[in-house]
């Protein structure tokens, strides 16, 4: 397989953050992905798709389940 950015063929499974913002809040997901190590090009297969598309859903309803690992502060 080739990137089709950059036209790479060092891509690799990899453990991936994927973000989604909830209000003023940011919600990251832990999933794999072929990721390309020249360009940082992520590529996402079906499951990993509808994973991060419930997720979303869920996010949105109000009914997923989340822990607070830190907190993001603005100054002024």
């Amino acid at each position: 397989m080739k990137c089709v950015i950059c036209h790479g063929d060092d891509i690799q499974l990899r453990d991936v953050r994927e973000e989604l913002a909830v209000g003023n809040d940011v919600v990251f997901i832990s999933v794999k992905a072929l990721v390309c190590g020249t360009c940082g090009e992520r590529y996402y297969d079906r499951r990993v798709m509808r994973f991060l598309e419930e997720a979303e859903g869920k996010l949105k309803e109000g009914k997923a389940e989340l822990r607070e690992v830190g907190k993001i502060l603005l100054y002024g």
